[in-house]
């Protein structure tokens, strides 16, 4: 996510290519894949092995599904297999077309099935698109028709666009975060990395059936518990410009945790004030634990 942001803020990127392959992992050609895999792997018995594991199937309510496609999402080989598969099928084509194909300048973030492609001209990002539609194809990969967007987005988006009479930049998402074309307190271009809404709705969520069903604990095992899952979340989404979300995030676990203690007596008593004590107690503050892009990925992209 680093390099994506550092590639945004130091290159000539004005659009941004947010593709989403649809049911990558069960659209897979495991005899492609096999393939690749062969290109890399001298040995036949690990081969004869990733065979049976992808013959394996799915145990899914008691019924165990085979299928002659896909790599078995969930299974712990599986990420491994689609990036070789990607790797082969997307990585080594695109930067072949960066450096054959491309006019201006451009840029390839992959993480996976997450692809974000940035582009200096509008013209080399929609003959990329195209060219990427049939060498998916090729492969027995389909580009999500209402998940991939090209959009206008970088260090000139807003001033572009407000010169043709156009709102503010789209946003796109990667990897949790939503990136936003933002400003800085002098005025110069900000990429603001923001926790996806949607994320924030779900772990909440989540975060609430489990309050639920901890109810009847002790308030210190319900306190360690919920450190726990608030450090994880600051662990992965501090980063700079996402403090107001990581703020809302904190309060609103004090309020789910408030709710489901009253819930365990008539008569209430778990004020703000009390519960303001109790969050401080278990609860971490809020605060970016991880460093500016620029200073955790110095890097120099090849031309």
């Amino acid at each position: 996510m680093d390099a994506l942001a550092v590639a945004i803020t130091t290159r000539k990127v004005n659009w941004i290519l947010d593709a989403d392959v649809q049911n990558f992992f069960g659209s897979v050609n495991q005899d492609w894949l096999v393939q690749f895999l062969e290109h890399r792997i001298g040995d036949k018995r690990i081969i004869r092995l990733i065979r049976k594991w992808l013959k394996a199937g799915i145990l899914e309510d008691g019924v165990v599904t085979v299928d002659d496609r896909g790599t078995g999402q969930g299974s712990v080989i599986s990420p491994l297999l689609a990036n070789a598969y990607l790797h082969y099928t997307f990585d080594l084509w695109a930067e072949r077309w960066r450096r054959q194909e491309a006019h201006g300048d451009m840029i390839i973030v992959r993480y996976a099935d997450d692809l974000v492609v940035g582009f200096e001209h509008e013209d080399d990002a929609r003959r990329f698109l195209d060219a990427m539609r049939e060498r998916f194809e090729a492969f027995a990969l389909t580009l999500h028709p209402d998940k991939t967007r090209l959009i206008e987005f970088g260090r000139r988006a807003a001033a572009n666009r407000k010169g043709r009479g156009l709102g503010k930049p789209e946003t796109f998402m990667f990897l949790g975060f939503t990136h936003i074309c933002g400003k800085s307190r002098r005025g110069n271009f900000l990429l603001e990395r923001k926790t996806r809404r949607d994320r924030l709705r779900r772990k909440l969520q989540d975060i609430k059936e489990e309050l639920r069903r901890r109810m009847h604990q002790p308030i210190r095992a319900q306190g360690a518990w919920l450190r726990q899952v608030v450090t994880g979340h600051l662990a992965y989404y501090g980063v700079p410009t996402n403090g107001r979300a990581l703020s809302a995030f904190r309060y609103c676990v004090t309020d789910l945790w408030r709710r489901t203690l009253r819930r365990r007596s008539q008569r209430g008593g778990f004020t703000w004030d009390r519960m303001t004590r109790l969050a401080d107690e278990w609860l971490p503050q809020p605060r970016i634990l991880h460093p500016w892009p620029q200073q955790r990925f110095a890097v120099t992209y090849p031309r």
